[in-house]
Formats: C-alpha cells, structure tokens, sequence
C-alpha cells in the first residue's frame, strides 16, 4: 500500500483509534484503582564464616540452601504467627513468602507480600531474626572456628508490587487499545477490499483510466 492509501485509511477510520484507545486505557485505570494494594517487603540475612577459611567458605555456600530450606517451613511460619499474633495459617503466610539463595553474595532474601506494607516489614524482619536466632544456637555446638554466622544486612523495606503504577496502566491500556483498533480497521478494509466507491479506486485497482461515469461521480 502506497503512503497516501494509509493516510486516506487514518482520515476515515480515525475515530475506530480514539474510541479503542480511550476505552481500554479507562477500563485498564478503573481495573487498577478497584484491586487491593498489595505490597512486597524486602529483608537480607548475610552469612558469614567465622573465619576467611577456603574450605569453611565453600561449606557455608552449600549450606545456604539448607539454611533457606529450613527456614521456608510451616514451623517456622507458625512461630512468626504466634509471635506476631497474625490472624492465619502456617500455610498461608508461606504462601505469601518466598525465599532465595545468593552464593555469590552470600545472602539469603526473604521476600514477603501482603496488603499492609508495615506488617509485611514486620513479618519479613520476624523471620529472619529467627533465621539469625537458628544459627546462634547451633553455633554453640560447635567450636567458634568453624561457626557460621547470620545477621540482617538491612532493616527490611517495602514497595507496592500490585497494582503497577497509574502510568505504566495507562501505557499498557493504550497499546492494548491501539492493536484492537488496529484489527478492526484491517477487517473492515478487507470487507470493503473488492467495493469501489471513486473513480480513482477503478484506477488503482485496474490501471485503466476512467474517461467517464454514468451517472456522473461525485468529485
């Protein structure tokens, strides 16, 4: 298709675009502002040898998953429950956490969402005090050069992860809007493909140049 034909298309089926545009990114900023906030709290939990040993740092890095697998468990989640006096189940507060191994960093990031942002930093911190608290105590069983050690990088913190931002809503709404109006103008060109309106249609569709119309066309 030639430039000028996608213009003519713009010109005539300009308002398909607006009205798409304008009702998706609506509906999209309507759809955000009705979901609950959610928030996720962010909290690290460094681990740390003892000692600058070769050995005893390489076993530290094949703990931490040991360490995390210990951590995510349904005792665990029941003695954040109780001691924050949480109104649920061991089951659902693990659903709403997640945990991950950094061996390069050696971390362990805990991860906790929920609709109160202060609550999700308290859980979060919670857990991994009980997380430095497990390895005090196995610590003790063991002699002080060979102990690995827990601490909290950071006081946890929290940002809003659901909704997105009203922006980036509105962005995602307009694309969207923008594709649905786009398929229904080429539908609607393909239907009307083979129906010549002008004088001009019969040219460029047949090469022929059209000396005359009965009745006259309009200009």
């Amino acid at each position: 298709m030639e430039l000028a034909q996608y213009i003519r298309i713009l010109q005539k089926r300009w308002w398909i675009i607006l009205v798409a545009v304008v009702v998706t990114a609506a509906s999209a900023f309507l759809f955000s502002r009705l979901q609950t906030p959610q928030y996720q709290s962010t909290v690290e939990v460094l681990i740390q040898p003892a000692r600058p040993d070769l050995g005893l740092t390489q076993s530290a890095k094949t703990l931490l998953r040991l360490y995390m697998t210990t951590a995510d468990s349904n005792y665990w989640a029941q003695e954040v429950i109780t001691r924050l006096r949480l109104d649920m189940t061991p089951e659902q507060l693990r659903g709403n956490a997640r945990f991950a191994a950094e061996d390069d960093r050696m971390v362990i990031r805990i991860e906790i969402e929920d609709t109160d942002g202060e609550q999700a930093n308290r859980i979060a911190r919670e857990w991994a005090t009980l997380l430095v608290e497990w390895r005090d105590s196995e610590n003790q069983r063991q002699r002080k050069e060979d102990r690995v050690y827990a601490e909290l990088r950071d006081e946890p913190s929290y940002s809003q992860s659901w909704p997105p931002r009203t922006l980036i809503v509105l962005a995602a709404g307009a694309i969207f809007g923008l594709l649905i109006a786009a398929a229904v103008i080429f539908f609607l060109e393909w239907v009307e493909s083979g129906t010549f309106r002008t004088p001009r249609d019969i040219e460029q569709w047949t090469g022929i140049t059209v000396l005359g119309a009965i009745p006259p066309a309009d200009s």
